[in-house]
């Protein structure tokens, strides 16, 4: 199809415009030839004549179809041109806000002027791995391509970066870098990725400035080779720069800066360490305030110094040299403010001790007359004689400023070499990726020499550039096997021979330098005869003389020649830099040392690839031509020589091209000119890209992509089963030309227009066929209209004739019903006023009863009273005249007996006088008196025996002594109570007296007061109606009231519960989150664990090679040796030598108890060591003090103790101070404040209750100091008591200085390890036994004193008793001493039960203490019985095995020998097949083995065994998943029966937590002697780890597929279109795996489920792995969707959420649905729903707000701006749709990060799942090689 014939009504062109640069417009009327003029209207809606060349007769070119608009690679248009390609950037930079698009090979990145969050690591972590037209166009792709390609080709790579200053290049190069570092990792632990990225900041700041079109401008060139190994990993990098824009130092522009450093230092004036430098404010400097513009919006200077200095310190340049460069840095500034005053037109001088100019030498270290001197003179040599001559003022300022340059430029070249000496590589570099960062092509108004080397540096590397892609074009064809003709294209060799060939530009000007009195402007003329019209590139400006002009491939650039050869000589004298080579200062002659090499004509270019580079331009080390007769090399011939060496790097590698763009010159965010745009495309090569690529077949389609997206336009019978075939024969119909295409291999190649031609048949195809489809529906709408009207208007026409004859059947209803009403309402008021008056006359009978018989009940109540009261006073009256009466009595009694006593006691008295008395006495006295001495006897020997029971009883007797003085003191008590009651009782009856009197005139003035009642009624009676309104308003307002208070207290309650839920719902995820970080330390420990033991093998193997040429095996091999142990305490260089002594020996498996014991020490343990190693710090330097000082250490020592005492009497009278404090405080308090003031619960006693507090709290405290004090005195005093008795035994200072002798004689030989472990032993064991001393002297003091109080308050109680029994009666007395005995007696009975339970925990904890005694004994007997008779040992497990047991006494307990322990754990866990178990035998069969042999050991009591056993059962399941861990099936198989393991251990643990559906012979089978809680806790851990290791291990099983199966696949044919892809969609990154699609990864799923089932997984564990699943695939797929545009489109929404409904039903067959994983998928299903919703209206917006909830505000906008029609029966969204978006959600508060973390691991849960399956049930198949192990 010819060209013309597309140029048709309605089509869309593109013409030229002076402002937009291109201007879109449509044909009003179809194009025919011979036309002069297109009839086209604009997109403003402005008709236009546009006419063509008349020569030329060339049409504008045609737009590309809108779903073309917005591609990722610009070789996907239909339309390869210059307007194409500008639109397409722009609608995808403003419009999309994407900054990246491929053109070809070329990244075009736009510098959008802002911080953009598309460079964190999870966007690395995404293209990692990623083809690159796989993913949306971003530097990390061309990176990842780079790195793909060095690890694939085995060729080292080049990313070259160009542009204009500002477009952004330095930012791109530093990125590139960071994906490197990330990526690859370093192969050392010297971080050299990060010493790679820190050499960024140091760079800038010595190497960029401020511009006019950049705030950070690189003003060099650079290129960075990054060194990787075999592995390809960074080992080290190396840097090479170019052509140091010098004339910064001392000269800016306005609006523009000198270096970053300058103004740094400047900023950082104020730091003590810079006071040396005398710096101040920028704009005292001559060199920093020329521009005008010393400060930069958004930067802080003085921090950049601070990333600068940390940056130097991490690549190795000391403190020391920092301070070097920046007294070098000031000495340049303040050698900018020397001045010169002339003497004459020849000559010139310094002022007199110019300060600038004294700073400046005393910076440098040089002397201030000569420097003076030798700037205001030059020397000149001749062949016999020399000259010093005075030079003018303006030369003396050109030679001030040559010299700034030279220092500043070999200061730049030093900081390069030091920084590539820290980046170099310690071993061999394999292979390396360069990043080259280089200006880009420049144009001023004024362009020099600077310009002129640019823009030469350019037109190689254009040629490089047009060469590779054209050696790509061919290739391609080549490898498709289709003719290809030779494609003109630019090539600019012609202009690069007018720079650098014979005779060239350079070459002119070298020899122009070398020519006495050459000039500028003998060297134009000499370009001009040479040159002008015979190289047609080169031509002279009409209207100068001093200027020519050079066609590059970009532009025309005119030259100013003047001062080229100064810039090109780069004259500094040697004088000059003599005297600075003669500095004092150490640093400054350094940096003139290499320059004799650098020029020497042997020497390589300075760019040569040296370990330690030196900048390639470098005009500044030139040495002036007058005073040295060696031939120099220029800067030209130098810049030459490098370039060449740059471009054989380049040559030597594969390139990739990023072309960084600047869209304005205002530094605008996200703001796009065309013209500045046209300009750079023109200039970095993009558009001769388009042009090659236009020039061939720049449209590539695969069959299979050709016949989906043209399935429309054949027929069936053209469909055949090749597709190829089909899609020839298709072709041939369509386009008639066949030069329009060719039929490669596995492409079909278009030439430009043929695919947009397709496109244009194929939507028309589309476009009718729709027009078919609306037509067959409006005809079956309208006619399923017409008839559901006929139909509703046939309804509504019989309900209207119901309705009217329900209304009338209602109204006869009505009328019949009123009069039934009627009927009953009469009958209703008639008994209503009836029973109204019989109500009323009944009420008025019950009133008047009631008031006649409550009248007779007062009458009766008051007579009763009045009877009771006679009743009382009579019996009162009558008793106390009967005890008057018989008081009488007695006493008359008394006297009678007293008389009758008398008479009696006279007549004994009268007859004891007589003598017969004494007679009858004295017989048979003899007798009695011997009688009486035997029984003297008798009694004296009773005497001793009773005495002891007299001792006794005068206990009792004292004891209850004093219980009867209680009880008399308390009978005396109630006996003044009694007296005090009859008192009152007696003034009691006075009162009623009074009160009588009171009542008469009570009753008097009560009639008063009635009267005057009366009169107040009325009055009362109206307020009390007064009062009644403002009640009821106030009831009123009290309901309004409680209403808003129900109502509050309802939202109260309502915001308290949402405050709850959410609070719940915060502790929930608070529990996930420490849940989460504690399985990731766990991850961490585990990888830690993994690199240790890889490297151990590593060290082993390295030790046992045998010759250098044996290869390392593979770190997954397990070794005999237990690989895991669980100390957190041994450190790897502790056990270094360890294993290097004994590599070849196997290791006990580590002591898991004691372990679990220390574990819980090894904090307080490191506090402790470093308090210890800090005390032993102390006294070495009190021994080095006591050497120096010797006589002066008795008192320095008693001086010290005196101090610590002085402290503790300061620390107790600040006790007592503050004691005597309180009680001022309580006393004034309690005399200025009244009694209520002071009452508990007032303001002054709370306060004063707080103050307490505090004090009593500061009291604690300082008790707790002075004990701490007295502690350190003691242990000070233990520590220097034996120096003490050495100095009083030798009366010398020589002990001290003999142990600090000795000290370091122990330090040389390695013993004051030993030595300080020792003395800390014994320093803990004697405090130890002094602490416990202590406390048990302390707790003895204390029981004693409790003892005595209790004593004492005993004794005080039985007198009270004693006293009060005392004074009751006798049945008082009994009864109270009964009261007594049984409160005693109970008293007893609870202290002896006290006692008991004491005795009960001490028979407990000694019955524990026999069963260790009893074990240990038992293992003596067993060891004692192993050394007599090993034989028997050997013989005795036979015996069982003979014995026949029945099966009811088997006890679920397995039995094995101790050294058959090894061979258990290998037959049963390391050489176990999973698979076979799994089918064969019962889940979970390991794990139940495995316990049953902890039960028997928990049986026999053997605590070593069981530690031993479950050590070796963890490091055997850790060895075998080490071994076999990408197996999905065995990990899977070891956390099933880790977990079983664990709830069996808790199951049978014999906690009633555990036992609760455990049957009775479960519980029989409990462990009986060991608590195992700890190892549950180290196999919770365990399969943590498993769970985690699992994870992995499906994760890189889905991984392939996610991406394939779930966007790529289509699941629905036919449903999605494809779209021209480009050049970048290829596959070349890596190889053809097969496609995966939607049932691979369900029946992925299907194998993982049935796996785990058949393992015996518990039901809860296999929902979290689903979930876990389901979470990677939404992850991995929502990613890969928001970082491609062509898979962000309605069809493809339909597809995931078709995908997504297919997981679900999946779930749903497998019952998992409430697993939690189909809400891992809820952001992708939302983001579907997005692609597929309408974009419109703000109606649109709001449900998108709405429904996106599960998605970041970022990822919806994302979304937004990739969206991307497929068809053009779709619509783009609009930019005003997308801000109305953002607005909405701007209040959302989510992360804004973009991706989705695909690593998350959620946090895994156990929960107990005990078994039903009976142990003794359990069989041992003869398979699993156990025949070792015996039932018991």
């Amino acid at each position: 199809m010819a060209a013309s014939e597309l140029y048709t009504k309605y089509a869309r062109v593109w013409i030229p415009d002076p402002e937009e640069v291109w201007k879109s417009a449509e044909l009003l009327k179809d194009y025919k030839p011979g036309d002069k003029v297109l009839q086209l209207r604009l997109e403003e809606g402005k008709d236009l004549e546009y006419s063509l060349d008349p020569k030329t007769k060339e049409l504008p070119p045609l737009r590309n179809p809108d779903i073309l608009v917005g591609e990722n690679d610009l070789t996907a248009l239909s339309y390869l041109h210059e307007p194409a390609v500008l639109h397409n950037l722009k609608v995808r930079f403003i419009d999309s806000k994407l900054i990246y698009t491929y053109c070809g090979i070329v990244l075009v990145a736009i510098n959008p002027y802002e911080q953009l969050p598309i460079y964190g690591e999870d966007i690395i972590n995404a293209y990692s791995g990623q083809n690159m037209g796989d993913m949306d166009p971003h530097i990390f792709a061309v990176a990842e391509e780079a790195y793909k390609q060095m690890a694939r080709d085995e060729r080292n790579q080049s990313i070259i970066v160009s542009g204009e200053s500002g477009a952004g290049k330095t930012v791109s190069a530093k990125y590139a870098m960071r994906y490197f570092a990330t990526v690859s990792g370093s192969a050392s632990e010297a971080n050299v990725e990060e010493k790679v990225l820190a050499s960024n900041p140091i760079m800038e700041s010595i190497g960029n400035a401020k511009t006019t079109r950049n705030d950070n401008s690189s003003r060099f060139g650079k290129y960075i080779e990054i060194g990787f190994d075999k592995r390809y990993r960074i080992i080290g990098a190396n840097m090479r720069t170019y052509l140091l824009e010098k004339s910064r130092v001392v000269f800016q522009a306005e609006e523009e800066r000198n270096y970053h450093i300058f103004y740094q230092l400047c900023a950082s004036a104020a730091l003590p360490e810079f006071k040396t430098l005398r710096l101040g404010n920028a704009n005292y400097f001559h060199y920093t305030k020329q521009g005008g513009s010393p400060v930069i919006d958004g930067v802080d200077d003085a921090k950049e110094m601070v990333n600068t200095r940390q940056a130097c310190t991490l690549l190795g340049i000391s403190d020391s040299y920092q301070m070097g460069i920046f007294r070098i840095l000031a000495g340049i500034l303040h050698l900018g403010n020397v001045e010169f005053a002339s003497r004459d037109s020849d000559s010139c001088t310094v002022p007199p001790k110019h300060e600038p100019l004294t700073i400046f030498c005393d910076l440098m270290g040089v002397e201030y007359e000569e420097m003076a001197h030798w700037l205001c003179h030059r020397k000149l040599a001749t062949a016999t004689e020399t000259y010093i001559k005075p030079i003018s003022k303006l030369h003396a300022i050109n030679a001030r400023d040559a010299l700034a340059k030279h220092i500043y430029a070999n200061l730049f070249n030093w900081i390069v070499d030091h920084v590539n000496k820290a980046l170099h590589a310690a071993v061999k570099q394999h292979s390396f990726i360069g990043v080259l960062d280089i200006y880009g092509f420049e144009t001023f108004e004024i362009n020099s020499f600077e310009q002129f080397c640019i823009n030469y540096a350019n037109e190689k590397l254009q040629q490089q550039f047009n060469m590779h892609v054209f050696k790509l074009e061919q290739e391609e064809y080549m490898k498709e096997q289709i003719p290809w003709t030779l494609i003109d294209f630019y090539d600019n060799q012609p202009c690069i021979n007018l720079i650098e060939a014979k005779m060239g530009v350079l070459d002119l000007l070298d020899e122009e330098c070398k020519m006495p009195k050459g000039s500028d402007d003998s060297w134009a003329q000499k370009l001009y005869n040479t040159h002008l019209n015979k190289c047609a590139l080169f031509e002279k400006p009409r209207m100068s003389n001093k200027a020519f002009i050079i066609k590059h491939f970009a532009d025309k650039v005119e030259y100013q020649c003047e001062g080229f050869l100064e810039k090109n000589k780069d004259t500094v004298y040697e004088e000059q830099i003599r005297v600075l080579k003669s500095s004092k200062f150490k640093l400054l002659p350094e940096l003139f040392q290499d320059e004799e090499k650098v020029l020497s004509p042997t020497s390589a270019a300075p760019s040569g690839r040296v370990p330690l580079t030196r900048m390639p331009v470098k005009p500044a080390k030139a040495r002036p031509g007058q005073a040295s007769k060696e031939h120099k090399k220029t800067v030209g011939h130098q810049f030459r020589n490098s370039l060449h060496l740059l471009m054989e790097t380049l040559n030597a590698t594969t390139p990739h091209y990023v072309r960084c763009i600047k869209p304005n010159d205002f530094k605008f965010p996200f703001t796009f000119d065309e013209k500045r745009a046209v300009q750079q495309l023109r200039a970095c090569g993009v558009l001769e890209t388009i042009r090659i690529s236009a020039a061939g077949f720049p449209s590539r389609w695969t069959y299979q992509e050709f016949f989906s997206r043209y399935r429309v336009l054949m027929k069936q019978r053209d469909v055949l089963g090749d597709r190829k075939q089909t899609c020839k024969n298709v072709l041939e119909k369509l386009i008639q030309d066949k030069d329009k295409y060719q039929f490669g291999k596995t492409k079909i190649f278009f030439r430009a227009g043929q695919v947009a031609y397709l496109e244009k048949i194929r939507a028309d195809k589309l476009r009718a066929a729709c027009i078919r489809i609306q037509k067959t529906i409006r005809g079956w709408l309208m006619r399923k209209k017409y008839m559901r009207m006929r139909k509703a208007a046939i309804t509504i026409q019989r309900h209207v004739r119901g309705y009217q004859a329900r209304c009338y059947a209602k109204f006869l209803r009505r009328t019949r019903a009123a009069i039934t009403i009627q009927k009953f309402q009469r009958m209703y008021v008639v008994r209503k006023r009836y029973r109204c008056m019989r109500d009323a006359t009944i009420a008025l009978q019950a009133l008047l009863r009631g008031y006649m018989v409550r009248n007779k009940y007062q009458m009766m109540l008051r007579e009763h009273k009045s009877v009771v009261i006679q009743k009382h006073v009579r019996g009162w009256l009558a008793r106390r005249r009967y005890r008057r009466t018989l008081r009488a009595i007695v006493y008359l009694q008394c006297c009678y007996r007293r008389m009758m006593a008398k008479r009696e006691l006279k007549k004994l008295k009268i007859e004891a006088r007589s003598v017969e008395r004494y007679k009858k006495l004295h017989i048979g006295l003899e007798n009695k008196i011997m009688q009486l001495q035997r029984k003297i006897d008798e009694q004296n020997k009773e005497y001793k025996s009773l005495l002891e029971k007299m001792t006794a009883l005068e206990v009792t007797y004292t004891t209850e002594t004093e219980k009867l003085r209680g009880d008399v003191e308390r009978l005396r008590l109630s006996e003044e109570e009694a007296r005090s009651a009859t008192s009152r009782v007696l003034s009691l009856q006075e009162e009623i007296a009074k009160l009588r009197t009171e009542l008469h005139h009570t009753q008097a003035e009560k009639k008063s007061i009635e009267e005057r009642a009366d009169k107040y009624k009325h009055e009362t009676e109206q307020l009390v109606s007064e009062l009644k309104e403002q009640n009821s308003l106030l009831k009123t307002e009290k309901e309004e009231l409680n209403r808003r208070i129900h109502d509050q207290a309802k939202e109260i309650t309502e915001s308290m519960e949402r405050k709850l839920v959410e609070e719940t719902k915060q502790l929930e995820l608070d529990l996930n989150d420490e849940r989460l970080r504690y399985q990731n330390l766990l991850n961490e420990f585990s990888r830690l664990e993994e690199r240790y033991d890889d490297l151990k093998d590593e060290m082993n193997l390295m030790v046992s090679i045998p010759k250098p040429g044996h290869k390392r095996t593979d770190s997954t091999h397990s070794s005999n040796e237990s690989e895991y142990t669980f100390s957190s305490e041994i450190t790897e260089a502790e056990d270094l030598p360890l294993r290097m002594e004994e590599p070849s020996e196997k290791k006990a498996a580590l002591d898991m108890s004691l372990f679990l014991k220390l574990q819980k020490r090894v904090s307080e343990l490191e506090q402790e060591k470093q308090s210890l190693q800090d005390e032993l710090d102390r006294k070495e330097e009190q021994a080095l003090r006591a050497k120096a000082k010797e006589e002066e250490r008795p008192p320095i020592r008693g001086a010290e103790l005196e101090y610590e005492s002085l402290k503790r009497q300061e620390l107790e009278s600040e006790n007592k101070k503050l004691k005597n404090e309180l009680n001022e405080l309580q006393k004034a308090l309690t005399e200025t404040r009244a009694p209520e003031v002071t009452a508990p619960g007032a303001p002054a006693y709370r306060v004063l209750l707080d103050q307490l507090t505090s004090v009593s709290e500061e009291l604690e405290v300082r008790k707790e100091e002075v004990l701490i004090l007295r502690s350190q005195l003691v242990s000070q005093k233990e520590a220097i008591q034996p120096k003490f008795d050495c100095q009083e035994d030798k009366h010398t200072m020589t002990d001290a200085t003999i142990l600090l002798e000795d000290v370091q004689k122990m330090k040389d030989k390695g013993e004051i390890a030993q030595a300080y472990i020792g003395l800390k032993e014994t320093n803990r064991l004697l405090e130890s036994q002094l602490q416990s001393q202590r406390k048990s002297h302390e707790n003895e003091l204390e029981s004693l004193r409790g003892e005595i109080q209790s004593l004492k308050e005993e004794n005080n109680r039985q007198q009270q008793l004693l006293a009060q029994n005392l004074q009751l009666p006798p049945e008082a007395r009994i009864e109270a001493s009964l009261q007594h005995e049984i409160t005693r007696l109970t008293n007893e009975n609870l202290d002896l039960m006290e006692q008991l339970e004491k005795q009960d925990k001490t028979v407990r904890k000694l019955k524990k203490q026999l069963k260790v005694f009893a074990k240990k004994i038992g293992e003596l007997e067993v060891g004692q019985m192993e050394n007599i008779s090993p034989g028997q040992i050997i013989d005795e497990p036979i015996r069982p095995v003979n014995i026949p047991r029945k099966e009811k006494d088997f006890q679920g307990m397995l039995e094995y020998k101790k050294e058959d322990e090894q061979k258990l754990v290998k037959n049963l866990i390391l050489e176990l097949k999973p698979r076979g178990v799994a089918v064969n035998l019962i889940p979970g069969l390991p794990a139940y083995i495995l316990f049953m042999c902890v039960r028997h050991a928990d049986y026999l009591n053997d605590d070593q065994k069981v530690r031993s056993l479950l050590t070796s059962t963890i490091n055997g399941i850790k060895k075998v998943l080490k071994k076999r861990g990408d197996d999905f099936e065995t990990v899977s198989f070891w956390l099933s029966n880790t977990c079983r393991f664990l709830h069996c251990l808790k199951q049978y643990s014999g906690e009633e937590g555990f036992m609760k559906h455990n049957t009775p012979r479960q519980n029989e089978h409990c462990l009986t002697n060991f608590d195992l809680a700890e190892y549950r806790q180290v196999l919770s851990d365990l399969a943590i780890q498993i769970y985690q290791q699992l994870v992995r291990v499906l994760e890189n099983i889905l991984q392939p597929m996610i991406v394939s199966g779930m966007l790529e696949h289509e699941t629905i044919q036919g449903v999605s279109g494809v779209k021209p892809t480009g050049l970048r969609k290829r596959t070349s990154s890596i190889a053809d795996e097969g496609t995966y699609t939607l049932d691979s990864i369900i029946r992925q799923l299907n194998s993982f489920h049935s796996v785990m089932c058949q393992h015996g997984m518990d039901p809860e564990l296999i929902k979290q792995v689903v979930k876990q699943m389901f979470y990677i695939i939404g992850a991995v797929t929502l990613n890969n969707l928001l970082l491609r545009k062509d898979m962000c489109s309605w069809s493809k929404g339909m597809q995931i959420r078709y995908n997504v409904s297919q997981l679900e039903e999946w779930l749903r067959d497998k019952n998992l649905m409430n697993s939690g994983a189909k809400e891992t998928l809820e952001p992708l299903i939302q983001a579907a729903q997005l692609l597929q919703v309408k974009k419109k209206t703000d109606e649109d917006a709001e449900a998108i707000c709405s429904m996106c909830n599960a998605l970041t505000t970022a990822q919806i906008v994302k979304v937004l701006n990739l969206y991307t029609p497929v068809n053009e029966f779709e619509e783009r969204v609009l930019v005003s749709f997308i801000r109305t978006i953002q607005v909405r959600l701007r209040d959302r508060k989510d992360s804004p990060q973009l991706l989705m973390d695909a690593k998350h691991i959620f946090p895994v849960t156990f929960p107990f799942n005990p078994s039903s399956l009976a142990l003794e049930t359990i069989q041992i198949p003869a398979s699993l090689g156990l025949g070792f192990i015996s039932r018991v």
